[in-house]
């Protein structure tokens, strides 16, 4: 089941003191918040919809101004909280990409049909994302997500099939 919001981002601290927020966004193209006419923030006890009144950029981080959060002190109240979209606002992928939160809890085999666990996270370093696989023991495995590596990713059968390279495991 897919899930109906998309996490793109953590509020992780005010910016001047008009009530914008400093937020480390989690997508791919940054730009992309552009776009957003509304967010929604999720802290720990609530959900609350915010319409986005400005965007502006700044060393890597995407600055917010959300309707009704005025003061610093209103922005300070929203740090360490998730930034989520519904899926519906979400840009289109291209063919073969897919979003984190679908990939999370796949079963992952090798072209040998070894079964090696399930997917538990993806971390980005950079030069290419890594896939951290977890067996029923809690052993980890860590891949990286390349062509050489991941061969195929199977949305209707929730399968990644993977070849292991030497050096890997």
């Amino acid at each position: 089941m897919k899930k109906e919001m998309l996490e793109i981002g953590q509020i992780v601290n005010t910016f001047g003191v008009k009530g914008m927020v400093k937020i480390v966004p989690y997508t791919d193209d940054v730009k992309r918040f552009d776009e957003l006419k509304e967010v929604y923030v999720i802290t720990k006890t609530q959900k609350t919809k915010y319409k986005i009144e400005e965007i502006k950029y700044h060393k890597n981080m995407v600055l917010a101004k959300l309707e009704g959060i005025d003061t610093m002190n209103d922005a300070e109240m929203l740090k360490q909280s998730s930034v989520q979209i519904e899926r519906k606002d979400a840009i289109p992928l291209d063919e073969n990409t897919y979003f984190i939160v679908d990939l999370i809890g796949l079963k992952v085999v090798t072209d040998n049909h070894k079964e090696l666990g399930n997917l538990v996270d993806i971390y980005n370093t950079g030069s290419n994302d890594i896939y951290v696989v977890k067996d029923e023991l809690g052993k980890q495995i860590l891949l990286p997500a390349i062509s050489d590596v991941i061969k195929k990713i199977d949305m209707e059968n929730k399968l990644i099939t993977v070849h292991l390279v030497k050096g890997l495991v």
